[in-house]
């Protein structure tokens, strides 16, 4: 069994934690389909396919619904995942399953929408891969749900939820300039 810190009304304990149905699903599709990425990145270009791309979405409608499951690399499906497994798990046990993978598809798509906006003239090929978008949708619904939460910055750094989601969606916003 494994366990995790966890906090409710200021108080720790330690308390079993496990990966809910909905967030096994996705981490294993995603975990499947980069791993196969790897594995067939001389014969099949997953990205273009999936990936989202304003000069290809228009035969390739499914793209807004793939671009979610396809990363860049390593770190970038390893953070995308921990971070959904952290906060998704317990999104999901207040939503159910239903309801969460409602939310995480329609932030996930919902931001490719907003991406394709701003990038439909662009003057040489972009693709958007990965869950980025939706993650940050989750982090959002949790921040707004437990705010006064207290988390841990490297295991060390004590931070509310709410300025947590306020720095990493800062630092998302900036860096996309």
């Amino acid at each position: 069994m494994r366990y995790q810190l966890q906090s409710q009304y200021g108080q720790f304990s330690w308390k079993p934690r496990y990966f809910t149905d909905a967030i096994k699903v996705l981490i294993g599709v995603n975990l499947l389909l980069f791993v196969f990425r790897i594995i067939a990145q001389d014969q099949v270009d997953l990205a273009g396919i999936f990936g989202l791309s304003p000069s290809t979405v228009w035969p390739m409608i499914w793209q807004p619904f793939t671009y979610i499951f396809i990363h860049g690399g390593f770190w970038h499906v390893a953070i995308n995942m921990l971070v959904l497994w952290m906060f998704g798990s317990e999104m999901e046990m207040v939503w159910g399953k239903k309801e969460f993978l409602k939310y995480y598809f329609i932030t996930g798509v919902g931001s490719g929408f907003v991406w394709l906006l701003f990038n439909i003239g662009a003057q040489h090929p972009v693709v958007l891969i990965g869950a980025s978008g939706a993650v940050y949708g989750i982090l959002m619904a949790y921040g707004l749900m437990f705010p006064n939460r207290t988390i841990y910055l490297y295991f060390v750094v004590p931070i509310k939820v709410k300025w947590f989601v306020l720095f990493i969606g800062a630092i998302a916003f900036f860096s996309s300039m």
